[in-house]
């Protein structure tokens, strides 16, 4: 069977629907490490800036604003910006920094695609005052999301943020996104849950909480207990983590990935396995969730071929709800699958999932 991957466009962002004063990020891309301590002096506290080398790093790209500072005089800077630009084209702010007042320059910068360029750290400043203030206009009169979905998204965000500013992750976020989730299920069920989640969000958090909430949804209809409910959540909001070190292109391809792209795609779980294992008090059993979400239990998964007597339980329960999230998700290249399909695909996947799992996922699947 055509294996199935849960491809989540990953950001360094937040949704755009936070509400204010979150801090608005910027991704900074620059050709000279030494250039960042100054545009963090003039741009923060007031917004959150994220470097990255040109060259050196991957890049994320935020819903907000990306800023890049370069020698526009150097090929080799100009084509390693137009591969860069190549996958942001949705980045709705590209701000260039163009030192010299030299025409062929800012001609340079928007051939590349900025939709503004400015001259110095003042000026970016200044510019980015315009457009915090024009996200703020686009909110008034909005619909807002519920408070408990938003409070999911600020810590999914602040996880996301830490891995590509290369800092820890606090399970204090994780655990904040479990508890609000399994409180949210519990009141309302899951299909409330899942339409807020593909209203108010788009690729970037999308999969991992409706992975969350479904597995959620799971535990507490086959009548897990508190403590177990947690684990599983737990497992749940941190399977996917390693995708925040996946290039975007491959990410949010909308196409069957290519042999070369499956094989850095496959990287995920063990990224993830090796952002969290030295975390104090991550638990052995959502590591081993992390990094074996996607073992089958005819060995034919990854990233160890894991065979079913060394499959846990709870990885098979979070197998059986990534795989179902990854078919109704909603994407910019297709709408979401009906739920009764999702589950008869499920249930196609002879030898693969746990046939008695999937009989008692039907509630859940197909729950109104």
């Amino acid at each position: 069977m055509t294996a199935i991957y849960c491809r989540l466009p990953v950001q360094i962002t937040a949704a755009p629907f936070f509400d204010w004063p979150i801090k608005m990020l910027v991704c900074y891309l620059t050709d000279e490490p030494g250039k960042i301590p100054a545009i963090r002096a003039a741009l923060e506290p007031r917004y959150s800036v994220v470097p990255r080398v040109l060259g050196q790093e991957p890049v994320f790209a935020p819903s907000g604003v990306l800023m890049v500072d370069a020698d526009l005089r150097q090929p080799t800077c100009v084509e390693q910006i137009r591969h860069v630009m190549a996958d942001l084209k949705t980045v709705s702010e590209r701000l260039f920094v163009v030192h010299r007042h030299l025409h062929h320059l800012m001609a340079q910068a928007f051939a590349l695609g900025a939709t503004e360029v400015v001259h110095n750290a003042r000026q970016a400043a200044a510019k980015l005052t315009q457009v915090e203030a024009a996200m703020r206009a686009a909110e008034t009169g909005s619909e807002h999301a519920p408070n408990w979905i938003t409070d999911c998204g600020k810590a999914f965000g602040s996880m996301f943020s830490a891995i590509g500013q290369r800092n820890a992750i606090h399970l204090a976020d994780a655990e904040t996104v479990t508890a609000q989730i399994v409180a949210s299920i519990s009141q309302n069920g899951l299909s409330g849950w899942l339409d807020n989640v593909r209203k108010y969000h788009e690729g970037t958090f999308q999969h991992c909480l409706l992975v969350t909430g479904i597995a959620v949804a799971f535990a507490l209809d086959i009548k897990f207990g508190p403590q177990d409910v947690k684990r599983l959540g737990m497992a749940a909001t941190l399977h996917d983590i390693g995708k925040a070190r996946i290039p975007l292109s491959i990410l949010d391809k909308p196409g069957r990935l290519a042999s070369n792209e499956e094989d850095i795609m496959k990287q995920h779980p063990l990224i993830g396995y090796d952002l969290l294992k030295d975390i104090p008090g991550i638990s052995t059993e959502t590591l081993d969730a992390v990094k074996h979400h996607h073992e089958y239990l005819d060995g034919s998964g990854y990233p160890d071929a894991l065979t079913a007597s060394e499959i846990s339980d709870l990885v098979r329960l979070l197998t059986i709800s990534d795989i179902f999230a990854a078919l109704i998700e909603s994407r910019p290249y297709r709408v979401a699958m009906p739920r009764e399909e999702a589950y008869n695909i499920l249930c196609g996947m002879t030898g693969k999932l746990e046939t008695s799992l999937l009989k008692a996922f039907r509630r859940t699947a197909l729950a109104t």
